[in-house]
């Protein structure tokens, strides 16, 4: 087995420790919602203290129901991270081809042979 594979197999056991763990540890038992969202509890710890707070906006959209929120927080996670692949994988392959351009313009001087840079020929 490669390094890199061993290093993947580590990290999936790593992330699937961080879902299982809080189930089976039992974390949140404690509360009607366990796994409720930091907006939800803040929301609630303010109200608690202070209960004539107005708030100073509302939100433009206000989905009908969780499940919609929840669909469009996904969402947003997902284009989120395209657009994060979508970079690296761009900055990857230009260093990358960079790399060739130099290999070939190496390979083309010692062998006598004059290479133009930007296209790797003659």
């Amino acid at each position: 087995m490669s390094r890199n594979a061993k290093i993947n197999l580590v990290l999936l056991a790593l992330v699937a420790a961080l879902a299982v763990l809080p189930l089976a540890l039992g974390l949140g038992d404690h509360k009607d919602e366990p796994f409720t969202g930091s907006d939800g509890q803040a929301e609630t710890a303010i109200t608690e203290q202070h209960p004539d707070y107005e708030p100073w906006f509302s939100p433009l959209y206000e989905p009908p129901s969780g499940e919609i929120e929840s669909g469009l927080f996904s969402l947003q996670a997902a284009l989120g991270a395209g657009f994060l692949a979508y970079y690296f994988g761009l900055r990857r392959g230009r260093r990358q081809g960079e790399e060739r351009a130099r290999a070939a313009q190496t390979a083309g001087q010692t062998a006598g042979q004059p290479t133009d840079p930007a296209t790797g020929q003659d």
